[in-house]
């Protein structure tokens, strides 16, 4: 499961890109409680969503000619480091490494797949403040074209773990997780699922998507709804794992909710 106790690989930090920063926090604070900071003039726009004074996520401007999204982050100890196994292991990057302040470096690539994803190399600033409880991020999910270059790929530049777990009919959910992650046995902090044919011709792309934990998927979905969101999948139990919803926000941004294991009850 997730937890603030980053090691290399693990998702340390989520934020959404959006072209109305205002429209986006009266969105999220609807539907999830949360609060708006700003980061502070010299940051462009950038800002911390919170939850009870902790850090959840956060959100900035769109990058120049890019969709609504959210993009998940996974820790580096080197992020020039990544950027050589990212490379090497047939990637590309979006943008090298910069400074953020004192807060930590980041960086921003493309698997090969072409599902966007960075990484934050920390400093003053370790990474999310809190996960796991009502209205955080609890999981980490990747649908993509292509799962066996995908998993090849991760496991290359994060050295993560790689459990196929068998579903309905031939499909095949993968969970993931980095070495030192997690407690016990319960160490997987994210899934990689193959898009469907269907999904396939009618043009979706490799995404990385987050799941927010919610103490009642039914309603936090028609929340999200009469506050503009699309639903792509309602409420709808999956054995074993919960209460489960796909939406995308008013201004086009996918992400997930579900309620139970990897959630909070």
């Amino acid at each position: 499961m997730l937890t603030t106790d980053f090691v290399p690989g693990t998702p340390n930090w989520l934020d959404l890109g959006a072209p109305d920063i205002d429209a986006a926090t009266t969105f999220y604070s609807a539907v999830f409680g949360w609060t708006f900071h700003s980061a502070g003039p010299e940051a462009g726009g950038y800002g911390f969503f919170q939850r009870d004074g902790r850090t959840v996520a956060a959100v900035g401007p769109l990058e120049e000619g890019a969709s609504s999204a959210w993009t998940v982050y996974f820790h580096s100890a080197d992020a020039e480091a990544t950027v050589k196994a990212v490379e090497q292991a047939g990637g590309s990057v979006r943008f090298p490494p910069m400074e953020v302040f004192t807060a930590g470096r980041l960086a921003g690539f493309t698997d090969p797949t072409g599902a966007d994803f960075a990484v934050w190399e920390p400093r003053d600033v370790k990474g999310l403040e809190a996960v796991m409880e009502p209205d955080t991020l609890c999981w980490t999910e990747l649908y993509t074209t292509d799962a066996a270059a995908a998993k090849d790929f991760y496991r290359a530049v994060f050295s993560w773990q790689t459990q196929d777990m068998p579903m309905a009919g031939d499909l095949v959910y993968t969970v993931v997780s980095s070495p030192g992650g997690g407690k016990g046995d319960d160490t997987g902090q994210g899934g990689i699922m193959q898009l469907a044919q269907m999904n396939l011709a009618a043009g979706s792309r490799s995404e990385w998507h987050p799941y927010f934990g919610v103490t009642d998927c039914d309603a936090t979905v028609a929340s999200a709804a009469a506050h503009g969101a699309t639903v792509i999948i309602p409420p709808a139990d999956a054995p074993g794992v919960g209460r489960l919803a796909m939406l995308t926000d008013p201004a086009g941004a996918p992400f997930a909710v579900i309620k139970g294991d990897p959630a909070m009850s």
